[in-house]
């Protein structure tokens, strides 16, 4: 889907949504603007639940002043207009109230990007914003100036978040990315802190090899058009139970020995759509399209296990806890974290980017899930499914291992009762 075709009420609505159902905003909180070619700015309105937001909704407010619509405009707009009138380059303006910023804007804090490079390449430098009453032409004038500075992720002192971006679409990837580090870090206190990327180590992302040769594709396969639906459908449920955002994760499946499929580089998870799924053959990609930067790793699996067709690749904010952590992470929990998980590697950060072969080696039997430090949760399946079922229990596990520290930790399943798990359920 490409957003920028859709007419500002629609896209203000499908991104409002977003924000509600991601727990980013209340009934009553956030507001969300665009500025048009022609110095319009459409804006979310006042005192309407943005949880049933419609199109209708939408006010536009023009260059003079005079306001179109069935509402009155958000009592924020001082602010977004201030942003439009310093700022050329911003064409969109995101602001909400996600618990994990606004805690550290509470303690006027800045999350920490620098512990996964996919987040760190999106948000960019942060600015901090001093308070000011909501509405008042004095928050205008702050945000404004933190802005002006050369931020497109702005932290309002014990208020919340403005993001800038030259899209809609930009503008909320930003504040999305950032609310994920922010719940990662704030669950990686909880373990013990966590570790930071160098600069050279962040600069591996874009390094990765990812432009493969093209062929152009004859035709699609009963077996391929299946795999296509549910790759783009287990995404989106992967993103709607907040196990991916939309900046990050990657879905590839095999379809024979030498093919898979895979998603692609850049594009928005949420509205991923069948046809945006890049067909790998041989080593070559479909014409016209980028696979995940990760491709070559997908391959190798592929090529090293015969009984894996499915691999998956996240950020979930639980179990990337451990990933930027030193924290081991424990599957002797309940039977069926221990039956779907068995042992949980840390795998070093670098091996990711320039020893793919060592990265699939750590893949086995009694460990089909890895922790990629200070990047991603890796799960492998026999299918989609059972890929996606690991990821599931392996967040949820991570969730629980983190509860159970307020408790006074984990008391595992004993060494007995692990034989046992194993002699029913994994004896072949």
């Amino acid at each position: 889907m490409d957003h920028d075709l859709l007419h500002p009420r629609e896209q203000l609505v499908l991104i409002m949504e977003r924000i509600y159902q991601g727990e980013m905003t209340t009934l009553s909180g956030g507001n969300l603007s665009i500025l048009d070619d022609n110095g319009d700015i459409w804006i979310t309105p006042a005192g309407i639940d943005k949880g049933k937001l419609r199109p209708a909704d939408i006010i536009c407010v023009h260059p003079d002043g005079t306001a179109e619509g069935l509402h009155p405009p958000s009592s924020e707009f001082p602010f977004h207009k201030a942003i439009y009138a310093r700022r050329h380059d911003i064409r969109a303006i995101v602001h909400a109230h996600p618990p994990a910023i606004v805690a550290y804007s509470l303690a006027s804090v800045i999350p920490d990007t620098h512990i996964i490079p996919q987040a760190n390449s999106v948000c960019g430098p942060i600015g901090i914003a001093p308070y000011a009453i909501p509405g008042s032409e004095a928050l205008g004038q702050n945000i404004a100036d933190t802005l002006a500075e050369g931020y497109n992720l702005v932290i309002l002192e014990n208020h919340g978040l403005v993001a800038a971006g030259h899209d809609l679409l930009s503008a909320f990837q930003r504040m999305e990315t950032l609310d994920f580090c922010a719940r990662t870090l704030i669950n990686a206190q909880r373990l013990g802190g966590y570790r930071v990327l160098s600069p050279a180590q962040l600069n591996m992302f874009t390094s990765r090899q990812h432009i493969l040769p093209e062929f152009v594709v004859s035709g699609h396969s009963s077996a391929e058009l299946a795999l296509r639906q549910q790759i783009t459908e287990i995404v989106h449920r992967a993103c709607s139970r907040r196990l991916m955002i939309s900046t990050e994760g990657v879905v590839s499946a095999r379809i024979d020995q030498t093919s898979f499929l895979i998603t692609p580089t850049g594009a928005d998870r949420r509205s991923l759509g069948v046809e945006d799924i890049v067909l790998v053959r041989q080593g070559s990609r479909e014409a016209g399209k980028l696979p995940s930067r990760s491709v070559l790793l997908h391959q190798r699996i592929y090529q090293d296990h015969p009984d894996i067709d499915c691999i998956i690749t996240a950020q979930c904010p639980h179990a990337a806890a451990f990933a930027v952590t030193e924290a081991s992470f424990d599957t002797k929990t309940i039977p069926e974290s221990y039956i779907m998980l068995r042992e949980v590697p840390q795998v070093p950060f670098s091996y990711l980017y320039s020893q793919p072969k060592a990265v699939s080696a750590a893949i086995t039997p009694q460990s089909p899930v890895l922790l990629i430090q200070n990047d991603c949760v890796l799960t492998t399946g026999a299918n989609i499914l059972q890929a996606f079922d690991r990821l599931e229990v392996l967040e949820y596990t991570a969730m629980s291992l983190l509860n159970a520290q307020k408790l006074g930790g984990l008391r595992p399943i004993s060494d007995q009762a692990i034989q046992d798990i194993k002699d029913k359920f994994l004896t072949a």
